[in-house]
């Protein structure tokens, strides 16, 4: 059962790696240079729908993490 848990942990893992990868913020080259002429708009479409996804699977990978600790 525990090997279980630590295969949906590695597949949860790779899945929020690539929708962190995946959300774009508005911030070039001179946001990190201290240049400040950008704006913050708020998420819509999808946007916001693989910000709530990666939320989701945060939590899911990290439920499975202490289902994991406590079954070894």
């Amino acid at each position: 059962m525990g090997s279980v848990f630590q295969a949906v942990q590695v597949v949860l893992a790779l899945i929020l790696i690539t929708s962190v990868l995946l959300q774009v913020r508005n911030a070039g080259l001179g946001s990190g240079f201290g240049q400040s002429d950008s704006f913050f708009n708020t998420r819509r479409g999808a946007d916001k729908l693989l910000f709530n996804f990666t939320i989701v699977i945060a939590v899911s990978f990290f439920l499975i993490s202490v289902a994991t600790v406590k079954l070894i």
